[in-house]
């Protein structure tokens, strides 16, 4: 890998542990210096035992030999080559084994590093897999290898919907165009029929594109929170809905007590519009029944949408909440198909809002949808004094 000039981590490391044993045997002389060779006097002293006579002398012989003491520059003149060959040896040995050491130390950050380019080169499918004890590499190791996989889950999850999004708006923009085109070469066709046809077609187009706009919207979580009391929305959904439910002869039931929470109302009405929606759509084809509920819990504001309808594969719940799935094993017309993104839009304002999203399918037939927010306490609600 070509680096800009200077000096590596390794060889930084090297020479820090060669520095360190160099000021450790220095230190280690001066102690020696201080507390040793500065007590020794200067020059050597021939200490003679008393009778002891000069050689040749009287009583020589007989005494023992006199005693020799060497002085500081003896000893110094025999210490100072072999600290200076000890401390070579120390310099050598702290870069060769600091060099090993830091080898060894920065391997994970070589793999890391690895890992890293080959996911900036678009690979995200490479795990460093850091084997050994859980120490601050192998935590980084592990936390670099969960960021990959959940990037990788998203780069895929938003493959696939921008193929699902170009595909649900080629067939409008297909359609649009095949009318336009019977009516280019059919001058005797019914103008009144294509007109009708058109604006259904292109109302589904704009729908389909200001829901994908509420989506990127909510994953990007670029709102402003304010309190918002869910009991409120909950009301507004089904009063605006009201009319859709008494086409279809829907009974709309709507219980529970106050739920504040802080985020988007628009998002959340949009949340508790979809819900109540698909509870409607999704119905009996005759006399069904939705019923919304609000609920305060200790640490959560929930919502909960429960609607009958026909029994529900349990395979079928998890794949409610991708983008562009509409259930086709679920009941509905044809007028009220949507564009797939409901409940996708639902899943992304809870996200977006820290909360979450259960799908429960009921065993008499249809689904309860509960949706779990962070509760905040009534007093920062505008509404709380109601």
């Amino acid at each position: 890998m070509n680096r800009r000039p200077g000096l590596s981590a390794r060889l930084k490391l090297t020479l820090s542990y060669a520095g360190f044993l160099l000021v450790a045997g220095a230190l280690l002389l001066a102690v020696v210096w201080v507390f040793l060779l500065r007590y020794v006097p200067e020059g050597a002293l021939v200490t003679e035992h008393p009778g002891n006579g000069r050689p040749g002398g009287p009583g020589w012989p007989q005494g023992p030999p006199p005693v020799y003491r060497p002085g500081r520059a003896d000893l110094e003149r025999a210490f100072v080559p072999r600290a200076a060959t000890a401390m070579a040896f120390l310099l050598v040995f702290g870069l060769v084994g600091g060099w090993i050491l830091a080898g060894r130390m920065l391997a994970p950050l070589t793999r890391i590093a690895d890992a890293a380019r080959m996911a900036a080169s678009g690979s995200l499918s490479h795990r460093i897999r850091l084997q050994g004890r859980r120490d601050e590499f192998r935590e980084l190791a592990d936390v670099f290898d969960t960021m990959l996989e959940r990037l990788q889950s998203h780069v895929a999850e938003q493959q696939r919907f921008a193929a699902n999004a170009s595909h649900e708006l080629r067939t409008p923009l297909a359609i649009s165009k095949s009318l336009l085109d019977v009516a280019r070469n059919d001058p005797t066709r019914d103008k009144g029929e294509l007109i009708e046809r058109l604006d259904t077609v292109n109302t589904r187009a704009i729908d389909l594109t200001e829901a994908l706009l509420l989506l990127s919207r909510a994953d990007r979580g670029s709102f402003t929170r304010e309190p918002v009391d869910l009991s409120l929305v909950a009301e507004e959904a089904t009063e605006t809905l009201l009319p859709l439910a008494e086409r279809r002869q829907i009974t709309l039931e709507v219980t529970g007590e106050k739920a504040h929470t802080d985020g988007s109302a628009a998002l959340l009405l949009r949340m508790a519009t979809n819900l109540v929606q698909n509870a409607i759509v999704h119905n009996l084809p005759v006399g069904g029944i939705v019923m919304v509920h609000t609920a305060a819990q200790h640490d959560a504001s929930v919502l909960q949408v429960e609607n009958t309808g026909h029994r529900l594969p349990p395979e079928l719940i998890p794949t409610l909440t991708e983008p562009f799935q509409r259930g086709t094993q679920r009941t509905r017309t044809d007028e009220h198909a949507g564009v797939g993104l409901g409940l996708a839009i639902v899943q992304s304002i809870v996200r977006a809002h820290d909360g979450t999203l259960d799908l429960t399918p009921r065993p008499t037939g249809g689904l309860l949808v509960t949706v779990r927010l962070p509760r905040t306490p009534p007093a920062s609600s505008p509404n709380a004094a109601h």
